[in-house]
């Protein structure tokens, strides 16, 4: 395609995206009671080849044409980034601290039980063919099979939190605490099956040592240095170059983390938790939360959508291996976070929703998998059954944490 194809192929999609996304997101927000962003995950499933592809493959191809894809994947990747530095904005640091030992035990067993079980399954994920690529070892199948289980969807874990105005609740800050450390876990784990497929040890070295030099950088210094944009909102307010900074230092962030072989959202993400609360963060959230949120972020889901293929999974022996890691998974991850809480001297109900919002992969799941579909550790079949344990997972959250936390919450006036 000429650039001048591409231009008028790239408006036509970002009106298609946009449409679908809206529209089953507030379906999905309105109807079924789901955070809007369970509705765009689907809207993506639903433009790629696993509907609109089988329905209507030529205009599923006339719409997202092979030449396009390098320009959604960057846009998307840019999206999905500043989105987690906007999470970032509304993560706690001082409630982090005050929670940290509960949300360690509880973090720990979201990490242990998800490897135990990816130490269980990858050897026959392996063996059934077809799922991991030829170059993978079965270490690398078990770390990455255990970083995408133990994953949590933390962005929407923080926005059902926040929703339910939970943030400084105990509920609130255990799950995010754990839900924060257990997803930098996932990003080391990811990044040492990634650095395994480069060049050498220095390649882990980078990827390790650089991500958490990085890490403490942003958690211990970097708090200090951001103030001058906190004195500077007091004179001149939001103008057109503080916020050119604040982008300028999200893209420096991004590119770093993705430089040491980690991904640019942690960038983001710790940028975000860095920035001085309270003006500042108002600000940037109003600026760039409606964009990032409305036209950006599905760019991502639409990117993941258009390598989703259910229709792979009408082979019965795929399908039970699907159902087989979907169940698996859930109990896992549920399980050993609600155990975990128990264990920390929460009550049931508390501990319920801990684990129901901890079980989420959502849209930290999506990354994780894309990553390991572009670098040729897994193949789509697995991609696939790993999109449905990502929105399966994430559809039960809500439910399960009203059935388990919410209506005794609020009978009990704590919500």
């Amino acid at each position: 395609m000429t650039p001048t194809q591409l231009s008028i192929a790239f408006f036509l999609q970002v009106a298609v995206i946009l449409v679908t996304c809206r529209l089953v997101g507030t379906a999905a927000q309105r109807w079924f009671g789901q955070p809007r962003v369970v509705g765009e995950m689907i809207a993506g499933v639903i433009l790629g080849p696993s509907l609109l592809g089988a329905l209507a493959p030529e205009v599923q191809e006339f719409l997202f044409p092979k030449e396009s894809k390098p320009i959604l994947f960057v846009i998307a990747q840019f999206g999905v980034g500043l989105y987690m530095f906007l999470v970032g904005l509304g993560f706690d640091r001082d409630d982090f601290r005050r929670g940290a030992k509960g949300a360690a035990a509880v973090s720990l067993a979201g990490m242990a039980a998800p490897f135990a079980v990816a130490v269980a399954i990858a050897p026959w994920l392996l063996s059934h063919g077809g799922l991991f690529t030829a170059k993978v070892t079965q270490f690398e199948a078990t770390l990455f099979m255990g970083a995408a289980i133990a994953i949590t969807a933390f962005p929407m874990l923080a926005r059902i939190i926040h929703e339910r105005g939970l943030s400084k609740s105990p509920l609130g800050t255990l799950s995010l605490s754990a839900g924060a450390i257990d997803d930098a876990g996932a990003w080391v784990l990811i990044a040492l099956v990634l650095a395994s497929f480069g060049d050498g040890p220095q390649i882990a070295v980078l990827a390790i040592g650089g991500g958490f030099t990085f890490a403490l950088f942003m958690i211990l210094i970097a708090p200090r240095l951001l103030m001058v944009l906190d004195r500077r909102i007091a004179v001149t307010g939001m103008d057109e170059t503080l916020l050119g900074i604040v982008l300028i230092l999200y893209l420096l962030c991004a590119w770093a983390m993705d430089v040491a072989g980690i991904h640019a959202v942690f960038g983001g993400f710790l940028l975000g938790t860095a920035m001085p609360r309270g003006r500042l963060t108002a600000a940037i959230r109003e600026k760039l939360e409606p964009v990032t949120v409305v036209l950006l972020l599905p760019f991502f889901f639409t990117y993941s959508g258009l390598h989703t293929e259910l229709t792979l999974l009408g082979d019965p022996a795929l399908l039970a291996v699907a159902a087989m890691i979907l169940v698996l998974s859930i109990a896992a991850k549920g399980g050993a976070c609600y155990l975990a809480a128990r264990l920390s001297g929460q009550d049931h109900a508390t501990a319920s929703g801990i684990g129901a919002l901890m079980n989420a992969r959502g849209l930290m799941e999506l990354i994780v998998i894309n990553i390991g579909l572009q670098q040729g550790i897994i193949t789509p079949a697995l991609f696939s059954m790993m999109v449905v344990m990502a929105i399966v997972t994430t559809l039960m959250a809500a439910p399960l944490f009203e059935a388990f936390y919410g209506r005794r919450a609020r009978a009990e006036g704590r919500l």
